[in-house]
């Protein structure tokens, strides 16, 4: 039997970092993460493109049309400059949008900072794929996905990841899982494979 896997892109939008002006430090947080995270095997899809609204637009259209990713994730260009247009790329795509993801992420980042009611994360579907706005700063990206956890690890306030395995479930993506001391995916329990399946 074939081993399941997925295909995740990784997409950093920095007009600085497009340009070698400065390392990327987006995209090796979010692998270090899906590594850390995932139990699945996933295969790894990633660009680092510059604030342009029509290059965000194609790069998320390859990655879902020609590339197969089932999940997207970008990070960058999600405020209120000028040059932020990732929201408004993000959605130009869509068939669907999810909104529940940029509300959750705003709610966890307020806990940490009061410029999160900045942020304009979005999420939305594309065929089979999920694409999900993140914030740019690495720790930030962690505790996005993650969610809020007490000193002994009991989870406050749930991460957004913790509804991404159903939701690609729901759209016909790859079955994922994830080790639960980093992130419990939450499915119904007639959701639920084995775990020899």
């Amino acid at each position: 039997m074939t081993k399941q896997f997925i295909k995740i892109g990784l997409v950093s939008i920095s007009d600085r970092a497009s340009q070698g002006l400065y390392d990327d430090k987006g995209i090796p947080s979010l692998r270090d993460w899906l590594n850390t995270a995932l139990v699945t095997q996933w295969q790894e899809v990633s660009r680092i493109i510059p604030d342009e609204r029509m290059e965000i637009e194609s790069t998320l259209k390859d990655l879902v049309d020609y590339e197969g990713c089932n999940l997207i994730l970008t990070t960058g260009g999600t405020g209120p400059a000028v040059r932020d247009v990732t929201p408004e790329a993000t959605l130009a795509i869509a068939d669907r949008e999810m909104p529940g993801f940029g509300e959750q992420m705003r709610q966890i980042s307020l806990n940490f900072v009061a410029t999160a009611i900045l942020s304009r994360q979005v999420a939305v579907i594309r065929k089979q794929c999920l694409i999900i706005n993140l914030p740019g700063q690495p720790k930030s990206i962690a505790q996005t996905l993650e969610g809020l956890k007490d000193a002994d690890g009991t989870q406050k306030v749930h991460g957004i990841f913790a509804a991404v395995p159903y939701c690609l479930d729901l759209i016909g993506a790859p079955y994922i899982e994830t080790h639960e001391a980093i992130v419990k995916a939450f499915r119904p329990k007639t959701a639920q494979k084995p775990a020899n399946a």
